[in-house]
């Protein structure tokens, strides 16, 4: 596979990785078994993600680790773990996808961890893709005005987006301190749907505002030391 299929290739994984969270974190819409299914589909793309991903463990023990190199790896060793716990409890509550995995870990226990790491995995998945956001955007050649008025439209849905976190208490599923979600099943799927993308936006705010900040530093230290 040439360089541009593959960067092809990762980003449509990497899409669909986006689109199952979103999916799975709507379970008062999808119901039990579908949110099953795409668990297991996201587990797929999770696997296949890092096959196409498998140099960047080899460059681990490489090279100098920068501010900017050990923030990332520090994100992404997190939200590899949170998703296999996520995966891993969600298992062993399966009654459609995997039933002959039930009961390998005490189902409370799965449950409480589950509900936990899934949080965690959504919020993590938000700080990584915001971690390249300053990357992804470098070549777009946007004018001064159409640059602010991206940043305004992303800052104002990240603050929507905390608003909605702390709103709907997220902090405590986070720290278990809730041992079971409270879901509203009457609220739309659109608005699911939108509210959890502006929950995203703003951890993606966060990771690309993080990025931002250690360039700048590492800018300024580069001017200081010439």
């Amino acid at each position: 596979m040439n360089v541009r299929k593959k960067t092809i290739v990762k980003t449509l994984v990497d899409a669909c990785m986006t689109v199952l969270l979103l999916c799975l974190m709507a379970y008062q819409i999808t119901g039990e078994a579908l949110h099953e299914w795409f668990g297991v589909g996201m587990t797929g793309l999770l696997i296949l993600h890092h096959i196409l991903n498998r140099r960047w463990y080899a460059s681990l023990l490489k090279g100098k680790y920068t501010a900017r190199r050990i923030v990332s790896v520090t994100v992404n060793t997190l939200l590899l773990a949170s998703i296999a716990l996520t995966a891993v409890c969600g298992m062993a509550m399966s009654a459609h996808a995997a039933p002959f995995l039930y009961g390998t870990l005490p189902v409370s226990f799965a449950r409480r961890f589950h509900l936990a790491m899934s949080f965690w995995s959504f919020l993590l998945m938000g700080v990584h893709l915001g971690l390249h956001v300053p990357t992804m955007t470098a070549g777009l050649k946007w004018s001064g005005k159409v640059k602010t008025v991206v940043a305004a439209v992303f800052a104002a849905v990240a603050g929507i987006g905390f608003w909605l976190f702390v709103r709907n208490g997220i902090s405590d599923y986070l720290f278990f301190r809730m041992p079971f979600a409270f879901l509203d099943y009457d609220k739309s799927a659109a608005l699911v749907f939108a509210e959890n993308l502006a929950i995203l936006i703003t951890f993606t705010f966060f990771g690309a505002a993080c990025t931002s900040f250690i360039r700048a530093i590492g800018t300024e230290s580069g001017r200081r030391g010439t």
